[in-house]
């Protein structure tokens, strides 16, 4: 989305529809037990993801107020309730995104989208995710919505990898080769080094490597939250592990 481009309601309303039930089916997974380890993030428990989708929430509310970023950031919440914390955030968040609607200039991390649109995806996405941590500690997992995980991957390869952030070099997976993933019939060509990282939609060019994969697998591979053999993969297997690796870098 570039500026001044307006989201469709249609498109909104399908965010706000995900967010709301993969917010819920976070909470009613934490409610079976906060102690349990996260598989996929080393050191997190279920608290931990509640905790944090919480303060993410509520980070995102204090966005769409200011138009800013809030400072000082985070509130002390660490007396708070973790389940009472996130069943607040969540209904604050859905109430702070329907109240802003999808036009309001805000802050974003986007260099192509300063509006309030921005944040329906994103935290439609967040959810998403963390919804997936809390059902992976329980072994419960239920399979995203084959739309969002398309957009997913979109936004982490196109904006979260393809963004203006490796220009000094600071990347300890400085992989010098151009990789292509193709999911249910779309595709991303990405070419990498030390200090860029260019993305294109299609499938122009020669590549070292490429990944293949439905939505649900390839989004959650490309977050980190499936294993490296959970998609298929051809061409050099180093350079996959460096790509995942370096995308990695990008959402931490």
């Amino acid at each position: 989305m570039l500026f001044g481009m307006s989201m469709p309601l249609e498109r909104a309303t399908f965010y706000l529809d995900c967010l709301r039930s993969d917010s819920a089916r976070l909470a009613e997974v934490a409610r079976l037990g906060l102690p349990a380890d996260v598989p996929s993030c080393e050191g997190w428990t279920v608290e931990d993801v509640v905790r944090h989708t919480a303060t993410v929430y509520l980070h995102k509310v204090e966005v769409l107020r200011l138009g800013a970023l809030p400072q000082p950031w985070p509130p002390d919440l660490t007396e708070r309730d973790p389940l009472a914390l996130y069943d607040e955030a969540r209904a604050k968040v859905v109430a702070a995104l329907e109240q802003a609607g999808t036009d309001l200039k805000t802050w974003t991390f986007s260099p192509y989208d300063d509006t309030s649109a921005f944040w329906y995806r994103r935290m439609a996405l967040e959810s998403a995710v963390h919804r997936v941590d809390a059902e992976q500690a329980h072994d419960v997992v239920t399979p995203i919505d084959r739309e969002l995980a398309l957009d997913g991957i979109d936004e982490l390869l196109v904006l979260m990898l393809g963004g203006p952030w490796w220009e000094e070099g600071d990347t300890k997976h400085p992989v010098d080769a151009t990789i292509r993933v193709t999911v249910e019939g779309r595709s991303w060509t990405i070419r990498l080094d030390a200090t860029s990282a260019t993305v294109t939609r299609g499938q122009d060019g020669e590549v070292d490597a490429e990944v293949f994969g439905d939505a649900d697998a390839a989004f959650l591979w490309l977050w980190g939250r499936l294993p490296l053999d959970a998609v298929q993969t051809a061409g050099d297997d180093s350079v996959v592990q460096a790509f995942r690796a370096r995308v990695a870098e990008c959402t931490t």
